[in-house]
């Protein structure tokens, strides 16, 4: 007995979007790259030297002077290395989710196709004229094979421009695995920085309030001049530590999509094109079924 073919050429094709990236705070953007208990006593050693030597300086000096302007300084190249590495990463262009061309594109012209062309939603494939009045054998049964052949030559382009993009999906994700490498090392460079910087302020802080009482003048120029730039600094560094965040998570994301993406030029590829034959096949099997039956009468 004949089995009625099933609709079972065109599985979804399903891709899951990634979470978005999280919005990163200023505040929140310091302690995520962790710093080595000796790294912290190396840096807070080279915090009480540039302290002892500023204190030690005339507030009207020229020393002092210079000393304030490495403050202001201070962290100016590591921001401007991340901030390159972030412009960098916002400059590539993401062409898999292209809405024109790309691998998206593609997989959405070879679902289209694929429902177009599903014989399960084809209707009665039987019906139609018949041979010598006799052998019912359908025009839509000939029309249906006719356009399945000839869209044989544009499936084979879509599936050719998809394992040509999948091969570049696979690429941009070796690349970002670099870019992301570097940005953390930009970042580990920002943290320690950031460390830098808050060490100097409480130092500072605690300085001026010692020569409150022996030293008001040299503790004001402390707190209006070197402490005022040194709160300054840390709240660039943080903000730029928080936009280099936003960009490393912005290439995970990336990333994640790219897998999505090739998991599902791998399952058009497979599945989907080979549900579409297997129906197919089934479809014509069951249509020389019927003639064989009516022929056997």
């Amino acid at each position: 007995m004949a089995t009625k073919p099933t609709d079972t050429a065109s599985p979804a094709i399903t891709l899951t979007p990634p979470d978005p990236v999280p919005v990163v705070a200023p505040e929140q953007a310091a302690g995520l790259v962790p710093i080595s208990d000796e790294n912290k006593g190396k840096l807070a050693a080279r915090v009480d030297a540039f302290v002892a030597d500023l204190v030690a300086s005339d507030a009207n000096s020229p020393e002092f002077g210079q000393k304030v302007d490495q403050i202001t300084n201070m962290g100016r190249k590591e921001i401007a290395a991340a901030a390159a590495m972030s412009n960098r990463f916002l400059d590539r262009p993401v062409r898999a989710m292209d809405k024109d061309s790309g691998v998206g594109a593609n997989l959405v012209a070879l679902r289209r196709t694929v429902e177009e062309l599903d014989p399960g939603k084809a209707g009665k494939l039987s019906t139609g004229r018949k041979i010598l009045g006799i052998i019912p054998f359908g025009n839509s049964v000939k029309r249906y094979f006719e356009r399945y052949q000839s869209a044989q030559g544009h499936i084979q382009s879509i599936l050719t421009h998809l394992s040509s993009g999948k091969d570049e999906l696979l690429m941009d994700n070796a690349a970002i695995d670099t870019e992301r490498g570097k940005l953390w090392e930009a970042m580990g460079r920002l943290e320690q920085m950031i460390h830098i910087s808050k060490v100097l302020d409480g130092k500072l802080e605690e300085k001026a309030a010692e020569l409150d009482a022996t030293d008001p003048a040299k503790a004001k120029a402390l707190r209006e001049s070197a402490l005022f730039y040194v709160r300054q600094r840390t709240q660039d560094l943080l903000t730029q530590m928080a936009v280099t965040v936003q960009g490393y998570l912005a290439l995970d994301l990336v990333k994640k999509n790219n897998v999505e993406l090739v998991k599902g030029v791998d399952r058009a590829s497979t599945t989907t094109v080979g549900a579409l034959r297997t129906a197919v096949t089934v479809a014509q099997a069951m249509s020389n079924q019927r003639l064989g039956s009516t022929l056997a009468r």
